[in-house]
């Protein structure tokens, strides 16, 4: 089998700010050792660094920078910005690597770093073997000192620009009245930006950013408080996006929440009727909801599953050559318009959709009932192969034999964080509630981290 990453996980290196991998020591190898795999390369090494708004990444973004100056590498800093922000960056000016410190739609006490290849992809995993592979040559660094990054003076504005560009200059959205939720983070510099840029007119909640407040009981994975406003507010559509903006989570007027499944649900036809669904099918995950499935399905619309993780929902979007994919979480690509989920594109393409349309999401969502699912999150102490314990593979068969084609049962390790996740999602609520909490105290019981 080959080898795998140690540090990178399906979304970078994450941790705990502070805490290995993400110590100064080890940030400063990082740094080295990135800006000595890509000085492989014939042209000079030139890197930009983007971040979101905790209160660890001033540290952060200098020992990374310290450690890329040290390889030769030019940083060029662009502050607070997007995750695809620094994608787009990356691309847009030709660049060796975009760098994001991030921890995404983690709480602010964590923190990560993901890195972008020249064409805005994540890295590829022989990358990320030969960056752990040079972090082991290296001696211990010492501490950062002048970085030298020169300031990204007017990218963040260019990619903004970039952004409003896409909206067709016969697509009015000027009309539209939001609510967006900035979780406090990377949005809250982003998101007025471009709807000043637009002429919209919205209700801004959540950014007023402190370094500890991102995504706390806001963003993406709180939208409650963004949907009851819309609601009364009589808003035509919520957004909310998470720390890094490449997530979006959506609200109708009449307040219902709609994931990245509902969204599939109202952009995959109305695409395909364009002759815009290029492959006939959407990728999902294994989290992607039946119903989703279901309903594609009478659209002569395909769905693809992979691991969860957007760099494998973008692998197989290549490898089938189709043009829309993404996660539950609202981590939507857009294939002909960026290779990294971008919340923001998102918004602009629900957006369009509406104009288009001349409906409102409300009335695009009727007749799709996602089916009951339930999510549940164990801590572990250890990751073996869940299969080989039998208690656990028990309830799973279980929970399989009864449910049948009607249901699904996915469980499976997070690759960022120290969790089993169960899902179990089926018709009848009442089952879903009894095989998860079956197959969750197996686990818990075999290898939960508090016993």
């Amino acid at each position: 089998m080959a080898a795998k990453p140690q540090l990178f996980g399906t979304d970078g290196i994450r941790g705990v700010a502070g805490e290995y991998p993400l110590d100064q020591a080890t940030v400063l190898k990082i740094g080295s050792a990135l800006g000595t795999m890509l000085g492989n390369s014939a042209r000079p090494v030139r890197v930009v660094l983007g971040k979101d708004t905790r209160e660890s990444n001033e540290w952060l973004s200098r020992a990374l920078s310290s450690g890329l100056a040290g390889s030769g590498a030019q940083v060029v800093d662009a502050g607070i910005i997007s995750t695809p922000g620094v994608a787009f960056l990356t691309r847009r000016h030709e660049l060796s690597a975009g760098v994001m410190v991030s921890a995404s739609h983690n709480p602010y006490q964590d923190n990560g770093i993901k890195v972008f290849s020249p064409v805005g992809t994540k890295l590829m995993e022989a990358q990320e073997l030969e960056v752990e592979s040079l972090m082991k040559t290296l001696p211990d660094l010492p501490g950062p000192g002048e970085d030298g990054a020169a300031t990204a003076h007017g990218w963040v504005e260019g990619y903004v620009e970039h952004l409003a560009s896409l909206v067709p200059a016969t697509r009015d959205v000027s009309r539209f009245r939001l609510v967006v939720d900035c979780a406090n983070g990377a949005a809250s510099r982003l998101a007025p930006m471009l709807l000043a840029r637009l002429g919209i007119t919205a209700k801004i909640l959540s950014a007023e950013p402190n370094g500890r407040n991102i995504n706390l009981n806001c963003g993406s994975l709180h939208p409650q408080a963004m949907a009851e406003a819309t609601r009364t507010e009589d808003a035509d559509l919520g957004v909310a996006f998470d720390g890094d903006a490449d997530r979006a989570i959506f609200a109708t007027r009449s307040g219902r929440l709609a994931d990245g499944d509902h969204v599939f649900y109202a952009l995959a036809p109305y695409l395909a009727r364009k002759g815009s669904l290029k492959g006939g099918a959407v990728v999902g995950t294994l989290m992607t909801n039946l119903a989703l499935e279901l309903a594609l399905a009478k659209h002569g619309i395909g769905l693809k599953r992979t691991a969860v993780g957007d760099k494998y929902v973008l692998e197989e979007m290549i490898r089938s050559g189709i043009s829309l994919g993404g996660e539950p979480s609202g981590h939507v690509i857009f294939a002909d318009l960026s290779l990294a989920g971008d919340g923001m594109i998102t918004l602009l393409e629900v957006l369009g959709l509406l104009a288009e349309a001349g409906q409102s999401l409300d009335e695009l969502l009727r007749g799709y009932q996602p089916f009951p699912q339930l999510i549940r999150n164990v801590r572990v102490r250890e990751k073996p192969p869940l299969e080989s314990i039998p208690a656990v593979a028990k309830a799973i068969a279980e929970c399989s034999q009864e449910m049948g084609e009607r249901g699904r049962v996915v469980v499976r390790y997070s690759g960022t964080e120290t969790l089993a996740r169960v899902m179990v999602e089926g018709e009848e609520a009442a089952v879903v509630e009894k095989h998860t909490a079956n197959i969750a105290g197996a686990i818990k019981a075999a290898i939960g981290a508090d016993l």
